[in-house]
């Protein structure tokens, strides 16, 4: 072989093995996770339960979860009866994908969302400011949007906060927060209610909680869900949205302990910068409600979600929740349950809506967005419905934000509380009226 060739061929190799994913990337997360399947019955859901699997959706029958090397064999060991699914869900889907859109079709990207702020702060300086509330783990700027009049001062309004993407592969939860704010800020000049409302309030925006996640789930690992930290033990990620301090860790069904779960809740109450971030930010406002944007499963849930118990402010938290999903209804017909997260859905402890109420008192509530039109699974929307997805929130959002300046001044005080609540729920907890 001449001199010439071997260069060539050396230098070819060299390019093709930069091309490569780390080897760590590879091994975490396509190597040693698949999507296996069981048979839903009530005696499954409880072994499920105890398992505590990532769990994707329910659909003709069975449960589907992400599982992991450990977790294949704990199933193996407890001969617990299961499908691999793995070659039905790609690590992405491009059946609906726009020709002149990238991976991620026409959900937003990390990077799609800072130039569409810093586009807003531009087009629209007299109402729009770009905040960077911290960074991420591997040093992404979190940014938050204020909308408002008189939008660089401090004024004695009512606050409301919308947060986006604590969980990775939640893209409709980037697109709904970014996409409100795009249309509050370009409709204010022409629609009369958005004026009135943003004359009278400031809104702030957080679309992506989480971008080291985000933008993991596009470029590796379609179904990441936590953050990026490098645990003791080689795995990956603490879920963000159990690391706040209320109930910090309470039990391990509604956060584990164990970092290779899809719900471990790290080494302690606010170990990550991203839910730090959080904190200082709504530490340093006086907010009247708080959203936090999740997907999927179609319901408004609220406190508490530690236990299956009622706030003892259960009637005003219903009243909020009840009418945010009648302004949903009218916008498309699309019905959003609604009840107590502890009873509507599962237990979880230190998420951000049992915090911001527990022990900031804030009424907060977590919006599970719709589930998909696609086989693929809970986390993939069809672009088609993120414009009809993004308005019946807006419809929400718009009647929140009234009640807000409506109430301005009078708020409940929702300080922290132990016990169970004032009442003993109704047999159907998800309630629709």
């Amino acid at each position: 072989m001449t001199h010439w060739k071997l260069t060539m061929m050396i230098t070819l190799m060299l390019v093709f093995l930069l091309a490569l994913p780390a080897p760590s990337a590879l091994a975490q997360d396509l190597g040693d996770h698949d999507v296996v399947s069981f048979e839903k019955t009530p005696e499954m859901m409880q072994l499920l339960q105890r398992l505590q699997l990532d769990l994707l959706m329910e659909k003709n029958g069975r449960v589907y979860a992400v599982v992991g090397g450990r977790d294949l064999l704990r199933l193996q060991q407890e001969f617990i009866p299961f499908a691999i699914e793995t070659q039905d869900f790609p690590p992405y889907s491009d059946k609906h994908m726009a020709v002149q859109s990238g991976i991620n079709g026409q959900f937003y990207s990390y990077k799609e969302v800072v130039a569409e702020l810093m586009n807003l702060e531009q087009a629209y300086p007299n109402i729009v400011q770009v905040v960077d509330i911290g960074d991420s783990l591997e040093g992404r700027d979190i940014y938050a949007i204020k909308l408002s009049d008189n939008v660089t001062s401090d004024e004695d309004e009512a606050e409301v906060v919308f947060l986006g993407c604590h969980h990775a592969r939640e893209w409709i939860a980037v697109d709904v927060p970014i996409r409100m704010a795009r249309r509050l800020a370009s409709n204010y000049a022409s629609d009369s209610q958005i004026q009135s409302l943003l004359d009278s309030s400031e809104v702030w925006i957080v679309p992506i909680v989480n971008p080291d996640g985000l933008e993991y789930s596009i470029y590796v690992y379609r179904y990441w869900r936590k953050n990026r930290r490098l645990n003791t033990d080689g795995t990956y990620g603490v879920d963000l949205n159990r690391n706040y301090s209320y109930k910090w860790g309470y039990d391990n069904s509604g956060s584990s302990p164990n970092p290779d779960s899809g719900i471990y809740r790290g080494t302690a109450p606010f170990s990550e910068p991203e839910s730090r971030a959080v904190r200082d930010f709504v530490q340093a406002h006086d907010f009247q409600v708080l959203i936090s944007f999740h997907n999927y499963s179609q319901i408004i849930l609220y406190p508490w979600g530690y236990i299956k118990a009622l706030h003892p402010q259960d009637d005003q938290l219903e009243y909020l929740a009840r009418n945010m999903a009648n302004r949903m209804a009218q916008a498309h017909g699309r019905i959003y349950d609604y009840g107590p997260a502890g009873y509507s859905l599962y237990t979880t402890n230190g998420d951000t809506t049992d915090w911001a109420i527990g022990e900031e008192g804030i009424p907060a509530f977590t919006i599970e967005l719709p589930p998909p039109n696609q086989a693929h699974g809970g986390f993939f929307n069809d672009e088609d419905d993120i414009i009809p997805i993004t308005e019946e929130n807006m419809a929400a959002a718009l009647w929140l934000i009234g009640w807000a300046i409506d109430n301005h001044g009078t708020k409940a005080v929702y300080g922290a509380v132990e016990g169970t609540g004032r009442r003993t729920p109704q047999p159907q907890p998800n309630r629709r009226k």
